[in-house]
This record gives C-alpha cells, sequence and structure tokens, in this order.
C-alpha cells in the first residue's frame, strides 16, 4: 500500500501536517493537494487545535505541482482560486512553515500561505516553473508582493531564480533561520508559545493584519476596533490584572 501523502499528527494545541511525497520533492498530485486541503479544513475546525506547522518529510519543502502527472495530461486544479483549494485565503488560525530544501513553484505558494516561515541553510525559493510555461494559480502573484514588495516579487516572478535563505532572510521572504535541520523542532516549539497566548487578542489582530490589506487606512483602523472588542472585554482586564499582580516584569512571560 503507497504511504499516505499527507500525514497529520495532533498534539493538544499544535497540529503537524507533513507533505510525504520525498520521492518528488513533495510536489503536489492532485491527490495530494486535495488531502492538503481536508488536513487544513481539519486543524481550521478542531476546536483544540490552535496552531499548526506544514512542512514536507525528507528534506524537501515542496516542489509545487507534480509535472509527471500534468505532463501526462492531467489537468490541476487552481490551489488558491478554487473553492477547494488547499490555498483559497487564510485559516483563521496561524500557521508556520517549516521548511528545508527547496519551496519553489507552486510550494512556494504553499510557503507565502503560511503565517511565519522558518528556514536552514538549505532552503530554497523560486518560481522555477517559470521556465516550464506553468502559471502560477496559488496565490503567489497575490502574495508574494504583500510580502517583500512589488519589485521584488516581480523580479522573482520574471526571472524563476533560485532564491536561498540568506536572501529570503534579507528579502523578508522567510521570518527566522535556524540550524540545520531543525525546522521542524523550532517550528512546533515557535507553535507551543505562539498557543499559548490568550486566543481571542492574537488571532483578532492577526485577522485585523490580513484584512488591512484590502481596506482605505480609516476603514482599516475601524475594523481593528471592531475585531478587537471582544479580547477587550473577554481578555484584556485579565491579563492587565496578571501584570499588575507581578507577571511579566522585566520582559519575562512565565506564568507564576
Amino acid at each position: 500500500m503507497e504511504p499516505a501523502k499527507i500525514l497529520v499528527e495532533r498534539g493538544r494545541q499544535v497540529t503537524t501536517i507533513v507533505i510525504n511525497r520525498p520521492q518528488a520533492r513533495n510536489a503536489l498530485d492532485n491527490e495530494a493537494a486535495h488531502a492538503l486541503s481536508a488536513a487544513l479544513r481539519a486543524f481550521e475546525t478542531d476546536g483544540e487545535a490552535r496552531v499548526a506547522v506544514l512542512t514536507g518529510a525528507g528534506g524537501a519543502f515542496c516542489a509545487g505541482a507534480d509535472l509527471k502527472e500534468l505532463g501526462g495530461g492531467t489537468d490541476y486544479f487552481p490551489w488558491a482560486g478554487s473553492d477547494d483549494g488547499p490555498l483559497r485565503a487564510p485559516l483563521s488560525k496561524p500557521v508556520i512553515a517549516a521548511i528545508e530544501g527547496h519551496a519553489c513553484a507552486g510550494g512556494l505558494g504553499v510557503a507565502l500561505f503560511c503565517d511565519i516561515r522558518i528556514v536552514d541553510d538549505t532552503a530554497t525559493f523560486g518560481v522555477f516553473s517559470r521556465r516550464w510555461g506553468v502559471p502560477m494559480s496559488d496565490g503567489t502573484t497575490v502574495r508574494l508582493p504583500r510580502i517583500v514588495g512589488q519589485g521584488r516579487a516581480l523580479d522573482m516572478l520574471l526571472t524563476g531564480r533560485a532564491v536561498g535563505a540568506d536572501e529570503a532572510i534579507a528579502i523578508g521572504l522567510a521570518t527566522r533561520k535556524v540550524a540545520p535541520g531543525t525546522t521542524r523542532a523550532e517550528a512546533e516549539k515557535l507553535a507551543a508559545e505562539i498557543a499559548a497566548f490568550p486566543p481571542i487578542a492574537m488571532t483578532s489582530d492577526r485577522q485585523s493584519a490580513y484584512e488591512s490589506f484590502d481596506r482605505a487606512q480609516a476603514a482599516a483602523i475601524r475594523r481593528e476596533m471592531e475585531l478587537s472588542l471582544a479580547a477587550r472585554r473577554q481578555e484584556a482586564q485579565q491579563g492587565a490584572a496578571r501584570f499588575a499582580g507581578g507577571e511579566g516584569r522585566h520582559g519575562s512571560f512565565e506564568r507564576k
């Protein structure tokens, strides 16, 4: 029996999703793309799960769509534009990418879908599908300019060149660089730290950041106020009381 193409490991608050096609550098065929979509939806609806980690097996993140399947005459569905695509819209909860090896073509789109991208020295980003005439239908042309800026995004989109870990950190494409082979462990550690925060304020601030791109400044600030209301009523006073009682002084976030 063929191994599952998408593996899911559930902790109490952190869910780890692994693209499991190492023989194809974790390229997604249609079956795997649908399975990834199902795994992300399951995380989204899991009442206990607060943060997800998305990674790839065998030293690669994701090499995009499976060109062997496409070259054999099977069309692939848009991962971002279709209603059942795995990358259609940000989830309501954070997703952290743990990236080693290639995150290229549609795999770049998978990385950009995540909120935080943790890399090691082996990480390589690029629109490598440029040379094969395969267009981006995974959200890359929309999300990449918002993350690295229009000029840098166009350079990557038009040239299809490789961007290594250090350049990715420098331009804001990657968030953090860690020791080789530790991206998953570091991502899961960070996920647990984020999951421990009061969830209402964390998720409302995140949602406001995403929604602000589609609004004028005044409307975005008004929306921030609306989104913050629940946290101000349910979490803020309790958190302020804990601080007043001595927690979190001198930069420490450890609970007493």
